[in-house]
This record gives structure tokens, sequence and C-alpha cells, in this order.
């Protein structure tokens, strides 16, 4: 027996009764003779009206079961009105990390503005609010997303942030059902093989997919000896620096599997670091150099890696570094050093392709007509990575309200237009969530540092693991 079509409807409140409709069951007998069933050839069972939680459902025919998922929630949708459509997120705007989250709120902001402009969608148009973490505090973040969802009754989280921050309120999110669309973080716990109707829908590449895609390039890309042009040696050993925070420990694990699945794991020497421990740090790197390391990847996210890279700059290392995508940004190096070290970050946003291009003009446009903007900070924003991540944390979350259109708006039926087919990512490839998803991207292009523009190029195109290592 087969399930050929689940509800329509499969998130309810307590005061709603089981609506079967558009649920299609088909059995299959034993001469091979197929046969969609009619309501009344099976029952249903498992449901339990007005009680919170979620149930398999169970179809019976004969002696021939199947089931599909369905939910009782305290609360289906809020934060939306006729003319409104509430959503928000916590980040960090204040504080030595600000660099970080003012310009992604920026972003947001100004792709919120156009839609806005042009009308919304069904009459509504995007309310935007958001509350400041501190300096990437998870305690707070995590006061934060309950005041959002209970206080402020926000209908969907965009660009959920901080790793703190997600790992420790999906809990409050998958309970409550209010969508995230966009964590701005790729920390593991995100992953799901498959999860249907799962609220949390992340986009930017899971730390582990990072890790192992940093990892296949260090070790088949041909960027190694005087010209940047040889393969790396066979045999030849690489170093990895990594913090002992959910985002290092994260991306370490799909290094990890790399090193494994490519069976050259033992060629890898592991050392834990924190950005404030120079001394520490300053060891973990001479150890390297004494080991004769041909390469470094360093897992971590920004602060620690400039400063993992700035210990290397003092006692004069020449191997290549490679780094998560979360660093390919300016302002996670230091432009006024001249490295004595390429620099490799990952990425998976293009700005470089034709389409690309096209979709950066956009982004430029949204940003030089954003009201709130100073002449400026516009010129900041337009080449910040962290402003294009936010802008594009929004048009996801705008795709998502326009492929509900003029139906009905709710969380359920959001997320299944989410899940309907893949999402177009702005200046990127899709993020696929069909079937219940949830690995965030799993493509990335291959950036260098340019320490003479303090531009980071691209040198490879966004591709897969397989890809890289064909």
């Amino acid at each position: 027996m087969t399930i050929l079509s689940v509800p329509t409807q499969q998130i309810y409140n307590r005061q709603e009764a089981f609506n079967p409709a558009g649920l299609s069951v088909e059995v299959t007998f034993s001469t091979g003779r197929k046969e969609v069933l009619d309501p009344e050839d099976y029952t249903l069972s498992g449901f339990a009206q007005g009680v919170v939680g979620k149930y398999d459902v169970i179809v019976t025919y004969e002696e021939l079961t199947a089931s599909f998922f369905a939910q009782v929630s305290a609360t289906t949708v809020q934060g939306i009105t006729e003319t409104s459509i509430k959503v928000g997120n916590t980040a960090v705007l204040s504080g030595a990390l600000s660099f970080v989250g003012i310009p992604f709120k920026n972003g947001m902001m100004a792709a919120f503005e156009v839609f806005n402009e042009a009308g919304g969608v069904n009459g509504r148009l995007i309310e935007y609010v958001n509350r400041d973490d501190g300096f990437f505090d998870a305690a707070v973040g995590i006061a934060n997303t309950r005041a959002l969802i209970n206080e402020d009754k926000v209908f969907s989280l965009v660009g959920h942030f901080g790793t703190g921050t997600v790992s420790n309120t999906l809990g409050i999110i998958r309970e409550t059902g209010v969508p995230m669309v966009y964590a701005a973080t790729g920390v593991n716990v995100l992953y799901s093989e498959r999860s249907p109707l799962d609220p949390v829908m992340p986009v930017q590449p899971i730390y582990l997919t990072d890790g192992r895609i940093m990892t296949a390039r260090a070790i088949n890309e041909a960027v190694y000896g005087a010209n940047d042009d040889a393969a790396l040696p066979a045999n030849a050993k690489i170093g990895v620096l990594h913090t002992l925070t959910d985002d290092g420990l994260s991306i370490k694990d799909g290094i990890e599997i790399e090193a494994k699945t490519l069976g050259v794991f033992d060629n890898f020497t592991f050392s834990s670091f924190a950005a404030a421990d120079t001394a520490a740090l300053t060891t973990a790197v001479e150890a390297f150099r004494s080991a004769g390391v041909s390469a470094i990847i360093v897992a971590s996210n920004q602060a620690p890696f400039k400063a993992a890279i700035g210990v290397m700059q003092t006692l004069g290392m020449t191997v290549p570094v490679f780094t998560s995508y979360v660093n390919a940004d300016a302002t996670a190096v230091d432009v006024a050093t001249s490295y004595g070290f390429d620099i490799y970050t990952n990425a998976w946003v293009d700005i470089f392709s034709t389409s690309g291009q096209a979709d950066l003009a956009i982004f430029a446009e949204a940003i030089n007509n954003a009201s709130f903007l100073s002449e400026g900070d516009k010129t900041l924003m337009l080449a910040n990575s962290f402003a294009i991540a936010g802008y594009i944390a929004a048009m996801n979350f705008i795709e998502g309200i326009e492929r509900v259109g003029t139906g009905t708006l709710t969380w359920e039926t959001f997320i299944k237009a989410m899940e309907s087919a893949p999402l177009n990512i702005p200046m990127g490839g899709t993020v696929d969530f069909g079937g219940g998803k949830r690995h965030g991207i799993n493509a990335m292009s291959l950036l260098h540092y340019n320490i003479e523009t303090h531009t980071f190029d691209k040198v490879r195109e966004i591709e897969t693991i397989d890809a890289i290592r064909a």
C-alpha cells in the first residue's frame, strides 16, 4: 500500500478536527493490479484531536498499513494581519562583532523595503523587528528568540543568528512551529536527511559540508609549489587548527570525515586553539612547522581565524591556508598585513558569473535605494559579504510567501510552499527542502585572498564534493 498524496492539511490547532481531504491511497494486489482506494475502503487511526503533539496517522486496509505525519499545535499561525507579515531575528548589533550583524540586518532591510515598495503579496507588507544579542551572547539570543515568538508574535524568524543561539533554540522553534528561514550559521544540528514540515529551514552550507569541501580542496587542488600550480605531494601532511566551539567542532567533523573518505586521515594533525591564547596558538603553529605540513586548515569563525593567521604571519609560515566560507570577507583578515602565504576560502555565493553579476546588480540597486542608509554606509554595504547574506535570507523568505500568493497563509502552507520546489539563491545556486530535506547548500566555489586589492577572488567554480574529487 502506498500513500500517493498526504492530506492538504497536516497541522491543526486544538479546535480543528482531522480533515482527510487530499489523501490518496493506492494498493497493489498480488496480480500486480493497482487500485486507488475510496475513502470508505480504509480506516484512519492515531490522531488525537485537541491534544498537542505529533502523530503518525495510520491508514489500514485489510492487513495492510501505511502512515503519514500530522500534528496538533497550540498555534498554527501568528504575526499576520490583512496588511502585514511580521518577521524578526536576533543578531549581534553592538560590540566588537557588530561588523557582522549590522550589515546582515541592513541587507535584510534593503530586500524588505524593495518588496514593500512593490506592494508586497496579497495586500501584505513585511514588518521587520530585530533584537540585539550584544556579543553573540547565546543566553541573550535565546531570550530574544523567546521574546520574538511570544511577545513580538513574529510569523517567521528570518536570518536566525549565531551558532550558540541557533543550536539552543531549535527545540523552541520546533515546539512552537514558527518557521525559521536561513540560519546565519552552519552548525551541524541543523542537518536533517528527511524531516517533512520541519519549520527549521537552513540555507547556508552546514559546517560539516564546509569542512568536507575545504578538505577536498586542500587535497585535490593544484595550488601548491612556487607557482601555485602544483598538486599536493603524495603523503603530504596537513595541519588543522580548530576551536572548541560548536562551529569549530562542526567543521572539524567534516574534515575528519573527508580525510577518512579519501584514505589520508593519518596525514592530518589536529590542534585546538582559542583566539585569546596566543602562546598556545604559537606552540601549535610551531608544531605544524616542525612536522613539515604542506597546508593548514583553520576550522573557526572570524575572530579566531584572524588570530590564527596573525600568528602564522608572525612566525613566517608560507604554506597555504584553507578556511570556512564564514571568513570570506575582508573583515576576517588584517588588510594592513601582506600575508606571506595564500589564503583560500570556500564560498557559496558567486558574484563573478554572468548570473551572479546580474543578481549583484539587483542587490546593489536595493542598497543604493535604501532609505535608511547614509551614502557612506551604502558604499560600505555594496561589497560586504554579510550584507549580501542578509539580503539572501530576506529574499528566500520572500520567495516562500510569493509561492503562497493569494492562498491562505499559515505556517503549514508557507513551509509546504518552501518544500514545493528548489529555492533560488541570489548570486548562488539553489537549496532544496523538498521531501523534508534540511541539508543546506552542498556546493561551493573556492576564493583566494588578494593582498593588494583586499578582495577574495574566485579561482574555482561552484562545485560539489564529488566534482572536486573528480
